[in-house]
């Protein structure tokens, strides 16, 4: 009898035991959980340096920013404006792309050897009359000298955005000194709210020659703002102004003081809505002209490639006879 209850006994043990092990909080024999993190935290993906250009969309290299005007809060107190009634000076013509645009083509006028640029079209070869230069002409009263450009188009505000600009040689060099830079929207009224006047302070505009490709040439051309829109920390507020469709021979107008300038300059001026990088300038010696392509069909690199929408001209003298073989000099 006592062998069978010690039987009995040992098996209620048995039972016992075996039930236990299924119970929740048991552990003999459990497998154990996955942990799971409190916080997951998803990284982004990160590009190192060893990864290669096949791993990554083709870059675009974009030019060198252009400064950014400041946004106008108050109206500036002007006490000086320029005239509205000016008559045009003598005329300048330049190169125009009109007649061969249906045929994807300027008809001459770029020549790449002496910076001079006629390509008023699109990188696809699209014409864009608002970037070609007809002529353009200096004219002045007693407080202001006025550089107009006369367009084939009649519309500055084209939604491409262009900029206009007159470059000032002060020595005769072939180097631009300074540009006086005027960016979208413009207005019939004189404003300086868009303009800006920039300064080369370390003469390589040129690269190393007045007017020949360097390229490729490292370069930050006009570098140093000396105006922001009459707006800037000691800004004359009435110094250099821009208005546009004053007149046949005037698309876009500039006026800046005599008295800021002198009397003896050279002047130039330019149409840009490609690049738009006066930090780039002259663009002769940032791209080869390989890499610049060409806007005439029998050249070797055509059609437009890195360089495209831009025009400008030859400079003309003011206050001096000079040599008549000044860099970039238009011919007598």
């Amino acid at each position: 009898m006592k062998k069978n209850n010690s039987i009995i006994n040992f098996s209620f043990i048995l039972i016992f035991i075996m039930l236990a092990c299924n119970l929740p909080g048991g552990t003999a024999g459990q497998t154990a959980a996955v942990p799971v993190p409190a916080t997951v935290t998803e990284e982004l993906p990160v590009v190192s340096a060893s990864t290669t250009p096949a791993d990554l969309a083709t870059a675009t290299i974009s030019p060198s920013p252009t400064p950014e005007l400041p946004t106008p809060t108050l109206e500036l107190s002007h006490s000086l404006i320029p005239s509205t009634n000016i008559r045009p000076g003598e005329l300048i013509n330049d190169v125009v792309s009109a007649d061969t645009a249906p045929e994807k083509r300027a008809p001459y006028g770029d020549s790449y050897d002496i910076n001079r640029f006629e390509r008023p079209f699109l990188q696809d070869m699209t014409y864009v009359a608002d970037l070609d230069i007809v002529s353009f002409n200096l004219a002045y009263d007693e407080k202001f000298f006025y550089v107009s450009i006369q367009l084939l188009g009649t519309n500055p505000n084209n939604d491409i955005g262009i900029n206009y600009g007159v470059e000032l040689d002060t020595n005769a060099d072939g180097f631009g000194d300074m540009i006086i830079i005027a960016y979208p929207p413009y207005d019939v009224d004189w404003s300086t709210d868009n303009v800006q006047i920039v300064l080369d302070t370390n003469r390589d505009t040129g690269g190393l020659s007045a007017e020949k490709s360097d390229a490729p040439l490292p370069g930050d051309g006009y570098d140093e703002i000396i105006y922001n829109g009459g707006r800037g920390e000691g800004d004359d507020p009435d110094l250099a102004w821009v208005r546009v469709n004053a007149g046949n021979k005037a698309t876009v107008q500039f006026a800046f003081k005599k008295t800021w300038i002198g009397t003896k300059f050279m002047y130039g001026v330019i149409a840009d809505g490609g690049l738009k990088s006066i930090a780039d300038l002259d663009y002769v010696d940032r791209f080869t002209e390989e890499e610049a392509g060409s806007p005439v069909k029998n050249e070797q690199f055509y059609p437009l490639k890195a360089l495209y929408g831009v025009d400008n001209v030859c400079r003309e003298v003011f206050g001096f006879t000079g040599t008549e073989q000044e860099p970039q000099r238009c011919s007598p």
